[in-house]
């Protein structure tokens, strides 16, 4: 397990064509919980509990309607203070994961 990897998925639901993903991001960074929706590829309502409050309202502002892959490349492996990860990195792993059960799941029967 590399550093920040202890972040949880807690939540992830859809309702009425809206993914809603409420997680908990590693222990290394100051926010303790991360909540956004997912609509065709692009994320939406994107709020943090805790950390650099202003940072990561920001976060959120730039972040609304963007695709997934745009927040990957943008967020993956950005680095607070030597702690081989940050808010927005957990976002990126969040993602990622979220990303990786989708492909693993298999295609519903037509």
């Amino acid at each position: 397990m590399m550093p920040g990897d202890d972040f949880q998925i807690v939540s992830d639901t859809v309702e009425n064509g809206v993914r809603h993903i409420t997680a908990t991001p590693s222990s290394l960074v100051c926010s303790k919980l991360i909540n956004f929706d997912l609509v065709d590829g692009r994320i939406y309502n994107l709020k943090y509990l805790r950390g650099c409050d202003g940072n990561l309202q920001a976060l959120g502002a730039l972040l609304e309607g963007a695709t997934v892959e745009f927040a990957l490349e943008r967020l993956s492996g950005i680095n607070c203070n030597g702690r081989g990860t940050s808010c927005s990195d957990q976002l990126a792993r969040v993602l990622k994961e979220v990303m990786a059960k989708d492909s693993a799941e298999p295609a519903p029967a037509v």
